[in-house]
């Protein structure tokens, strides 16, 4: 054997749960690595292997031997080392547990010291006590392991064989009742026989001979090839959902694309409904046409080449045939409950528990439409932000946004809440506008996915979020650092991503008062308010900062400079904080910065005084032209925040100017109280969009 040898393990088991699979996998491939490169032993790359039925990890070069190891050991103090220039039993048992005598002991950091180079050891003896770490770690993954046979060890699934391969060598690892060999297997049906394996070097091209595809990434792909090309021989495009994708890939060895048809009564139904059956329960996979209209087929990958296809196929269209009969079932029942009719869904709503300090979902339900109408929809038609018509939507949706918690199809797809919903509505007439607000009220479901597409269902989700989020405040169960069981850290996120993406002029303060002020109990008073403000504030934080306007992070800083103002309406923060960005990639910005933190240091020190300025009294033009330009930029648009900063920018020369020949604190009280009036406007102006002096400069 040379210097360095591939290295091979594998673990075979019986068919292993596909979410173990990968993270197993993994698990043992650091483990070896990790154990080998903590004993010093050199290591080349490692690639993880992983299918349904084992586990593997192969190194292409291993050193065959442990580098010399440098043992060093303290002992006892020095200074209690001898008595009376005898060595004391304690220094004696140090040196006889070294295996040298006392006088061959050394000294360091006041203490007794022994060092020794130990010869390495074989990698091959260190591998069995490898393997065992990794085991263990590999059962803190899996909560609940099983055991098989007349044996007290325990895996995630029976273990069938091991293999061990160092080079050409087998590596004597003992495990499960087993013995490791050079044998591996192939697949179940196609190539059940044992495999031997010469070393790891062969270990891919023999498992492809035996109809094993064993490693991940490139399974993965190939399962993505043939489902991609069966859909274009249907005339659509599949839905590839990327976890169902990784479970699939988990689920076969050797991948093998195949077909069926969907019963076109079963068309009737939503296609979100036959989308999560198939998907969710059968592992399958939709088509869509060009239009999206979801095609009467379906794909799925096989793990064995049928000599007979066309049983399979049945087999599959037989099994999806009853969970789709009884998704019609449940459809066809639900819509005989007329959605419009409150009566039937607010009773059943009413035996359901949201929280049980703040009642059943028929009492959020109330709380919600209250929002949504008096507390949202009015006000934004008060600013002229939506019409009429648009209230009365929100309105009709917000009292109907919860009935299909208590239908047969969400009872069976939970998943489908909110989207039932909205085809419930249609079906009974409502308008499109209402049945979308409806369908979308649960948006955004996480971060990055999409606010509701229209102001009605931008107002429900709203209500449901405040409602939320304000109850739960308010009875003290407010997230902690590990724990988040509503779900407020989302809702609030939610809530900042409808009012700022939706444009909405809205106002944080207002609406957690009125969330707060409808609820049954908890506390509703002052701190609770300044409690929410505060959460979801650093949520805006979190948001924002590190996140990109044209290119360039928005700072601490800049997110400060806007939050030290009390803006409690999110878009005119944003409005403000997109600004104060544009403002600071100007040359002028950290001069600005520097000087307005200096006023802001010479006023604190001056107390309260005046704020009136009297041109009369200045004695140099430093002053005079610092008052004309402050007027100057006073007079720039309000509302135009980028256009007021833009102009702040202007008074760099004139602020250098008086700070370089202007004495604010003149001997004269009424000359200093005018410079100490003319800083005070300056303040003003340098915070009138944000505070610049929480800017770096």
């Amino acid at each position: 054997m040379s210097l360095n040898a591939p290295l091979l393990i594998e673990i075979g088991c019986e068919d292993l749960p596909a979410r173990y699979v990968v993270p197993l996998a993994e698990a043992l491939s650091n483990g070896i690595t990790n154990g080998l490169s903590k004993r010093g032993v050199a290591i080349g790359t490692a690639r993880t292997f992983a299918t349904p039925r084992r586990i593997a990890v192969q190194i292409d070069a291993v050193a065959v031997q442990q580098p010399d190891q440098a043992v060093e050991r303290s002992g006892p103090a020095v200074a209690a080392a001898t008595k009376d220039g005898v060595p004391t039993p304690a220094a004696l048992g140090f040196a006889k547990t070294c295996g040298v005598e006392f006088a061959e002991l050394g000294e360091k950091n006041g203490k007794l010291h022994f060092s020794k180079l130990q010869p390495g050891k074989a990698t091959a003896s260190l591998l069995p006590e490898i393997f065992e770490e990794t085991l263990k770690s590999m059962d803190e993954l899996v909560p609940k392991r099983m055991r098989w046979g007349s044996g007290e060890e325990t895996f995630v699934r029976p273990v069938q064989w091991l293999t061990a391969l160092l080079g050409t060598d087998i590596i004597p690892l003992r495990r499960f009742g087993l013995e490791s060999a050079r044998s591996s297997y192939g697949h179940r049906f196609h190539a059940p026989a044992a495999i031997s394996l010469a070393g790891p070097d062969g270990y891919i091209e023999s498992l492809n001979k035996a109809k094993v595809w064993a490693e991940v990434a490139t399974r993965k792909s190939e399962i993505e090839r043939q489902i991609k090309a069966e859909a274009a021989k249907l005339g659509g495009t599949a839905r590839i959902d990327a976890s169902l994708l990784d479970e699939v890939t988990a689920l076969v060895e050797w991948p093998v694309v195949i077909s069926g048809r969907i019963e076109e009564r079963f068309l009737e139904l939503p296609p979100e409904v036959i989308v999560a059956t198939v998907e969710t329960n059968q592992r399958y996979f939709t088509v869509f046409d060009g239009g999206g209209k979801l095609l009467p087929s379906f794909i799925t990958i096989s793990n064995i080449e049928s000599k007979d296809v066309a049983q399979v196929i049945q087999g599959n269209e037989r099994v999806v045939r009853p969970r789709l009969s009884d998704a019609l079932f449940f459809w066809l029942q639900d819509l005989k409950l007329p959605f419009s009719d409150e009566a039937p869904y607010t009773e059943k709503l009413a035996s359901a528990t949201f929280q049980k300090d703040l009642g059943t979902v028929a009492d959020k339900l109330k709380r919600i439409h209250t929002l949504a109408t008096f507390v949202i929809a009015e006000k934004l038609a008060e600013k002229a932000a939506i019409s009429a018509g648009q209230v009365e939507g929100a309105a009709r949706a917000a009292r109907r946004c919860k009935f299909d918690l208590v239908s047969k199809m969400v009872y069976e797809f939970p998943e489908l809440q909110g989207v039932m919903g909205g085809y419930y509505a249609r079906k009974a007439g409502e308008s499109q506008a209402v049945a979308d607000a409806i369908r979308e009220h649960y948006l955004p479901t996480q971060a990055g996915t999409a606010i509701p597409s229209a102001v009605e269902g931008q107002i429900v989700a709203l209500a449901d979020k405040l409602d939320t989020l304000a109850g739960i405040f308010a009875i003290g169960q407010k997230p902690t650092a590990s724990k988040d069981p509503y779900a407020l850290r989302r809702a609030a996120l939610g809530i900042l991503r409808i009012l700022v993406e939706g444009k909405l002029p809205l106002d944080l303060r207002e609406l957690l008062s009125g969330a707060l002020q409808e609820l049954p109990a908890g506390k509703r008073d002052e701190a609770t308010l300044k409690e929410l403000l505060t959460f979801i504030q650093e949520r805006h934080r979190a948001w924002r900062v590190g996140s990109e306007f044209d290119g360039r992070p928005v700072t601490v800083e800049m997110f400060e400079a806007v939050a030290a103002l009390g803006i409690t309406q999110p878009l005119d923060f944003e409005a403000r904080l997109r600004a104060i960005h544009s403002f600071w990639a100007l040359p002028e910005a950290a001069s600005l910065a520097a000087a307005h933190k200096r006023v802001r240091n010479v006023l604190k020190q001056a107390g309260d005084g005046g704020s009136d300025v009297d041109a009369s009294k200045f004695e140099s033009s430093a002053e005079s032209e610092l008052y004309a330009a402050l007027n100057a930029v006073s007079a720039a648009p309000a509302s135009d925040y980028a256009e007021r900063l833009k102009q702040l920018a202007s008074l760099k020369a004139p602020v250098d100017a008086f700070f370089t020949g202007v004495m604010v604190m003149a001997d004269d009280p009424a000359v200093r109280a005018n410079r100490l009036a003319l800083l005070r406007q300056l303040d003003r102006v340098c915070r009138e969009v944000a505070d610049i002096s929480c800017l770096p400069g």
